[in-house]
């Protein structure tokens, strides 16, 4: 039997916030019906508090998750389905025959919860959309 499961590589530059939150999300929603990967081009140290505390709001616990900012790789890229990037700009690797969205999201770097949290709740509803469309019932 082989894996049929859509994959998909959200990617931002820090791996610290939008990209974590999206990979989050989409695991929530998605349980095991997608494979779901996270990375950045230069990632930061650690995931940023006022996103794990705005996920926390929702059930989700980053750190239990064992999420943390990983370094991108080409392995990853040409692993997914669909690739989606979040403000890296041309530092993301391209290959042919995979799908690349771009999200166009606010940085929630430095910011408070009161300013992430509206950042959150438009990718979550971009992740549901993103499920519709892999997995139609």
């Amino acid at each position: 039997m082989t894996d049929d499961r859509p994959e998909v590589l959200f990617v931002c530059v820090h791996n610290a916030g939008r990209s974590q939150m999206a990979a989050a999300l989409l695991a929530h929603h998605g349980g095991d019906r997608v494979v779901v990967r996270s990375a950045g081009t230069a990632p930061a140290d650690t995931i940023n508090p006022a996103v794990v505390e705005v996920m926390a709001e929702m059930g989700i616990d980053l750190h239990a998750s064992g999420a943390h900012p990983k370094r991108l790789e080409d392995a990853a890229v040409q692993a997914s389905d669909v690739v989606i990037t979040m403000g890296c700009g041309d530092n993301c690797p391209f290959y042919p025959g995979t799908r690349y969205l771009d999200w166009a999201l606010a940085d929630p770097a430095g910011q408070g919860v009161d300013a992430v949290r509206p950042i959150r709740d438009q990718i979550d509803v971009l992740v549901q959309d993103l499920l519709r469309e892999l997995l139609p019932d």
